[in-house]
Parts: structure tokens; sequence; C-alpha cells
């Protein structure tokens, strides 16, 4: 099946043709809540977006018209909050994947808030949305020279215990330098000495998240994982997951009608692992000023400064654009 609908759409008064894609991932390539709230809100009410695929470097249009969902991920929602009723005004569902990690001393994502302030934001959403609707990722797990499997829950524990109540799903996954030279090399660069996960590690790390897990009675999921967990209670993950859907969002028949028609096909742009339901990502990559050093889509701060200049908190980069937009930009 044709996975997105196509409609007719002007931009700058030119005819052209639009993906009209149900759900909207904002963003796998970027921070959106974080760095670019204004930009969507922006685009939300122009009805559209450009989409620069990255393979190609073609610019593609991309309808809200059937829209009716956004999935956020983000380590840093707040610039995005004040600005929810917009969403519910438009009818638009949204839940939020929320990675919050705990690599402060060790300086691996140097661009987020301290994480007092990120925890603080954390129960807030939650507070507003519900605990269903905003879900705790620690992601990816890193073992350094320094963060062994101990340290490693130690810092989950310290985060999940105040988080209780504030969340229903905890999910996790393991770095995998290896697949990413240029994360390799950013890593060497900025003095980090990683190791990689051995199937042992992944147990332990396992083995500790579930008699933590005694306490907080979470789900526990990997994303994008092949290794099986399942003895430890842990299962594998969909983030754009049409069974949370169901539970949250039953009464939007246009976003039943589409998971029904979707059935189990998965999302072809993700890794094999990948349990994910379709969804049409509108981010760019090298456009987020948090610049984790594990982070694939991250070119390094100059590269980042260079594709990321600002109009205010919007950028003019490729994929995100607020300058005049015609559909062969």
């Amino acid at each position: 099946m044709a996975v997105w609908e196509k409609v007719k759409i002007s931009i700058n008064g030119v005819a052209c043709e639009a993906q009209a894609p149900v759900i909207i991932s904002a963003s796998r390539a970027t921070d959106i809540p974080a760095f670019h709230s204004e930009w969507l809100l922006r685009r939300l009410e122009q009805g559209h977006v450009l989409w620069d695929n990255p393979f190609n470097g073609k610019a593609c249009p991309v309808s809200f018209a059937r829209a009716r969902l956004f999935v956020f991920w983000t380590k840093n929602p707040k610039p995005l909050m004040a600005h929810l009723d917009v969403f519910d005004r438009k009818g638009l569902n949204t839940y939020f994947q929320f990675t919050l990690n705990d690599y402060e001393a060790e300086g691996l994502e140097p661009g987020v808030p301290p994480l007092e302030q990120r925890v603080a934001t954390f129960r807030e959403l939650s507070e507003r949305l519900g605990p269903e609707r905003v879900i705790w990722r620690f992601d990816p797990l890193i073992l350094t020279d320094v963060i062994g499997v101990e340290t490693l829950l130690q810092k989950i524990e310290k985060i999940g215990n105040l988080l209780r109540g504030r969340t229903r799903r905890l999910v996790i996954s393991f770095a995998d330098i290896r697949g990413y030279a240029s994360v390799a090399r950013n890593l060497d660069r900025a003095g980090f000495r990683i190791r990689e996960f051995d199937e042992a590690s992944m147990r332990a790390v396992a083995q500790g998240l579930s008699e933590l897990n005694r306490s907080w009675g979470l789900e526990l999921a990997t994303c994008a994982e092949s290794v099986d967990l399942s003895a430890y209670g842990i299962e594998h993950n969909r983030c754009v997951d049409d069974r949370l859907m169901s539970r949250l969002f039953g009464h939007d028949e246009a976003l039943m009608a589409f998971l029904n028609r979707a059935g189990r096909l998965k999302d072809k742009g993700q890794r094999k692992a990948c349990g994910c339901r379709p969804s049409k990502d509108i981010g760019a990559y090298g456009t987020c000023p948090h610049l984790c050093a594990y982070c694939y889509a991250n070119p390094g701060k100059e590269a980042m400064l260079r594709r990321c200049k600002t109009k205010g908190s919007a950028p003019d980069g490729a994929g995100l654009r607020v300058k005049k937009e015609s559909p062969t930009a």
C-alpha cells in the first residue's frame, strides 16, 4: 500500500503535490522542541513543510492536511510546552519520547540543560499530559573507561527514583560506536574512551534494571536492539507505537483507520530491529546544538553552526526552513 496520501498544495503561489502523512515524527534527526519550536509553529500555520531528503538533497513538500499525531523526540521540551494548546486547538494528538540521561560529570551532552532542570521539566510535562504520554528514554547506554555497568545502573536508579509515578515506560538502547565512523572520530577527538557492549554486559544491565524496576513497575523496552532480553521483562520497543496510540487516542477515527490500513507495516526507513509503525520525519541532520558527543547526527560544533544559522530560535538550514519557500527550493 502507498503509506501516505498525496494532496495538492500551493507554495508561494506555485501548485505542487505533497505527501500528507497521518503520523509526524518531530524528530529523530534533530531536537525540534528544544531548538526549533517557533519554526514548527509557523509551519503548522502555513500547513506544510519542505523536508530535505538527506540522501539526494531534494526538497520534498510535506502537508499537514491529514496529520493526526505528532511524536516528539527531545532532551528539552521546555520551549514547546507553552504552545501545546496549539496542537490541542487543531485537534492534533501528541506524545513525547523524552531522553533523560545523566552524563553530566562526563560531559557527553554539553548542550543540554542541567539534570535537575531536565527532571523538573519532565515532571511538569507529565503533569500536563499524563504519564503515559511522556516516555522516558535513557538512550544510549554508554560504557567508558570510567563508566561501567554498575555506574550506569546507579545513574538510571537516580533518575528513576525522581520520576516515580511520572512515566509508565523506560526505553534503553546500547551505544554502537563501531557502526558510525564519524561518532568514533568525535569521541576520540573529545578524549572519550568508549567500550563496546557485548552480550554479557547487555545482560548485566538488563538484570540490574529488572531488579530496580521492582519498585518502579515500569514497562521496560529496548530500542532497535536485536538482543532478546525478555527473560528480564524487557521487550522490543515501538517508539512510534500503534498499541499506545490505540490506548490513548482510540477516539480519533482517522488515526485508527490509518492504523487498521497499515496493519503490521513497519517504518521502512529505520534499522532492521526497529519496531516502529510508519511516520514521516520532518527534521534535518546537523541542526541540533545539544552536540552530544555520541550522536551520529553531530557533525561537530563548527559544521553544525554553519548549517544551523538562526533567526531567533529557528534555523535557516536545510530541511528546517524559515526563508521564502518554493517547491523546487
